[in-house]
């Protein structure tokens, strides 16, 4: 037996055995002789997605390659790769994902399994990039399902949450390779938030983070342009300071305040680079932290950012990590929190060496009174009940995931108590 914990370290598990296939026939074999099997990328996930009893599962080494279709407009992929790796080969081939968030290590079954996103006010999740899916289920069988085969697999599939077998290719949509613009720069709040629609409007993406102790914001846009010569790393935030004001607040809470105002005196001087967009997308997070967050009707987003921000002062709660604010799409995927409409996104964080539980219960009430459905990767405290209420095709998406897998082989007890899953064989 081997102990396996997710990226922050809050999530623990210790699976009868941990497997790293690299062909269908080792994969079939993994699956067909376990009883329970659960998949894992880079772990991202803050909720106990990857937690099993059983066998888990990495296929970041699994055989495969990108296959482009003869109109470019579309590539299967290996599941298993990190969006890191798929990005680089799809720069390579001239092409690019249609957008990505801002870390890139997660697995891209992992991304679209969760709903996972960045920013964008016309721009859907990572999920919506997806048109087929290569499955194999848990009789050891590869089954192929997309708009025209298979349909209610895989509209069930687009979000699947794991619950659907073990994904090996996935077919998604991509665009001729670009470049973008990055820009930096500290602006007042209140200004973001008088002009939130026009500024969502004015860039193709747009993303703010606000300290809940300061008035200004780290305000970040992207945007395609033409190249611009040899391309220059940089980073949105300094870690080395930011680390640093995390540990000192965490050592002394009541200097927070002070630390996160002096933090944005000294990030004033705005920031700009080009460069591909595979390589501007993402930014250095090694900070661990975890994290909530709530998908939002997009016109309710700033009045609950502002609703959160003033509890936290009013309540003087220790909170050294800012809130991430940033713009979705809506779609039409069964189980995605953005399928309401177009969304705004609040995230919130805390650093991983302070107390969380207390603050994301307070943050939780807030986020759902605004109308909010949370990330299903991010901590959340959803029941049975909420999930029903909050998604109406749920007993379709329960319907097909019973069809698929009669056993309840790919679902973990989380899973389980969440959608009300009766669980077939235990591990």
């Amino acid at each position: 037996m081997s102990q396996w914990q997710n990226w922050s370290g809050s999530v623990v598990a210790e699976p009868a055995r941990v497997a790293r296939p690299k062909s269908a026939d080792e994969l079939a074999s993994l699956v067909v002789q376990a009883s329970k099997v659960r998949v894992v990328g880079a772990g991202h996930s803050f909720m106990p997605l990857c937690a099993t009893e059983g066998t888990l599962i990495s296929l970041a080494g699994y055989d495969g390659s990108i296959e482009v279709a003869p109109d470019r407009r579309t590539v299967w992929a290996p599941a298993g790769w990190g969006l890191d790796r798929l990005t680089a080969a799809l720069w390579a081939e001239g092409l690019s994902l249609i957008n990505q968030g801002d870390i890139n290590p997660q697995s891209l079954a992992g991304a679209t399994a969760t709903g996972t996103h960045g920013t964008g006010a016309d721009l859907g999740s990572i999920a919506t990039q997806a048109c087929g899916f290569r499955l194999m289920q848990a009789n050891g069988e590869i089954v192929e399902c997309g708009p025209d085969q298979r349909t209610e697999l895989y509209e069930a599939q687009r979000l699947s949450l794991g619950l659907f077998g073990v994904a090996v290719a996935i077919r998604i949509h991509v665009v001729p390779a670009y470049h973008l613009e990055e820009r930096v720069e500290r602006r007042p709040l209140a200004e973001i938030a008088e002009r939130i629609d026009e500024l969502g409007a004015a860039t193709r993406h747009m993303e703010f983070f606000v300290f809940p102790y300061s008035d200004h914001v780290i305000f970040k846009t992207l945007h395609p342009v033409e190249p611009e010569g040899d391309y220059q790393d940089g980073k949105d935030i300094d870690e080395t300071i930011f680390r640093l004001v995390c540990d000192l607040g965490a050592a002394a809470n009541r200097m927070i305040p002070t630390l996160q105002r002096l933090m944005m005196r000294a990030s004033a001087k705005p920031t700009r680079r080009v460069g591909p967009a595979y390589k501007i997308f993402p930014s250095e997070r090694t900070i661990r932290f975890e994290e909530m967050e709530y998908e939002l009707p997009r016109a309710n987003g700033i009045g609950v950012l502002k609703e959160a921000i003033a509890h936290i002062r009013r309540q003087r709660m220790p909170i050294a990590f800012p809130f991430e604010f940033r713009l979705t799409a809506a779609d039409d995927i069964w189980m995605s929190p953005f399928n309401n409409g177009p969304c705004a996104s609040i995230s919130f964080h805390q650093y991983a060496k302070m107390p969380w539980t207390a603050a994301f219960a307070e943050m939780e009430t807030i986020l759902q009174r605004g109308g909010g459905r949370p990330h299903w990767a991010k901590r959340h405290t959803l029941t049975t009940a909420d999930v029903h209420r909050l998604y109406p095709r749920t007993p379709d998406y329960l319907r097909v995931r019973a069809e698929a897998d009669p056993q309840a082989k790919f679902a973990n007890d989380h899973l389980s108590a969440l959608f009300g899953i009766s669980e077939g064989a235990t591990a």
